[in-house]
């Protein structure tokens, strides 16, 4: 009875080992990073596994210092302890990663392995075992799923490219839209020549091909307005025949800014320009007193209503 009592004893404490083996291994593998392509573990980290303050594992290290060259031991930069930093979850065990004087050591696998030979006592070799079997752990996951983190990096990547390539066509169409952000309408007070004058010159040269102007009464002042057109764009004004303008106006402008050509209707009241026969804006005054009294000017958003008013003016022009 007591040989049965002992040896389920015996079992009990293996397994208890065993479990308290694969518990540290676990929480091992946890403290494992890969810097510059390479597994390694951070001083501060192996200091509170080997039961040592910092300090002191890093003095024991440089009095052996011939046993770690560098692909043994290295020394992070800024930017690499800034990197692990962000991977450090908060815990009581994390505290030594925070404030200090210098920047930290690393240590390989095999740098690990040597310090059992500087680290001398039956704890600190067991702890090295421990460690070298949590390598040979995340070695083999590695190893086992490096299909899947293949794959994983390639989706990525093309996510990385397609946000790359989403945020340019973004920054494009935002280009765009500053570049040609126009209000649909925009209301002139008695006094505001200059602005009244400056945005109707602005809308004249958008006009790539031809300029569509209705005003029952234009003179000398519409000209110089219309001069600021593109070169090459024809301009047509519907005006009525008690005009302002004469035969020597119109021949002047065609000398300097061709071509001009005058027609005459009654249809229309209102004033319109309407642009490359699709955009047209309803302008409130005619274009000769912009400025000089309250008026709006509109951007008709229908085409429909654009292309009545062209065929309009084809069936009420005056000969």
């Amino acid at each position: 009875m007591a040989d049965t009592e002992q040896t389920a004893m015996k079992k009990t404490n293996d397994h208890t080992q065993e479990v308290s083996i694969e518990s540290a291994q676990s929480d091992i593998k946890s403290l494992i990073y890969v810097v510059r392509n390479r597994q390694v573990m951070i001083d501060s980290d192996l200091a509170m596994l080997y039961q040592v303050e910092t300090k002191v594992f890093n003095q024991a290290v440089k009095r052996n210092i011939a046993r770690f060259p560098d692909n043994f031991r290295f020394q992070l930069n800024k930017d690499e302890f800034e990197s692990l930093r962000s991977q450090f979850v908060t815990s009581k065990k994390d505290t030594n990663k925070g404030g200090r004087r210098y920047l930290p050591y690393v240590f390989t696998e095999q740098g690990i392995a040597m310090l059992s030979a500087v680290l001398r006592s039956d704890t600190a070799i067991q702890i090295s075992i421990n460690i070298m079997n949590a390598f040979v752990e995340m070695r083999r996951f590695i190893s086992s799923n490096a299909l899947l983190f293949e794959r994983i990096s390639t989706v990525e990547l093309r996510q990385l490219e397609y946000q790359k390539q989403t945020d340019k066509k973004l920054e494009q169409i935002f280009e765009y839209i500053s570049e040609h952000e126009e209000s649909s309408q925009k209301i002139f007070f008695d006094g505001q020549i200059y602005d009244a004058f400056s945005l109707i010159v602005n809308l004249i040269q958008k006009a790539d091909k031809d300029i569509t102007l209705i005003d029952g009464y234009v003179d000398i002042g519409t000209l110089n307005l219309l001069s600021k057109k593109k070169s090459d764009v024809v301009v047509t004004i519907y005006t009525q025949k008690q005009t302002k303008l004469t035969k020597t106006d119109i021949k002047n402008f065609n000398a300097q800014y061709p071509a001009l050509k005058i027609k005459y209707t009654k249809a229309f009241h209102d004033r319109f320009l309407i642009l490359d026969q699709r955009i047209a804006y309803h302008v409130g005054a005619s274009l000769k007193d912009a400025g000089k009294r309250c008026f709006g000017i509109n951007l008709i958003q229908d085409g429909g209503v654009v292309k009545d008013i062209l065929q309009r003016l084809e069936l009420e022009t005056e000969e």
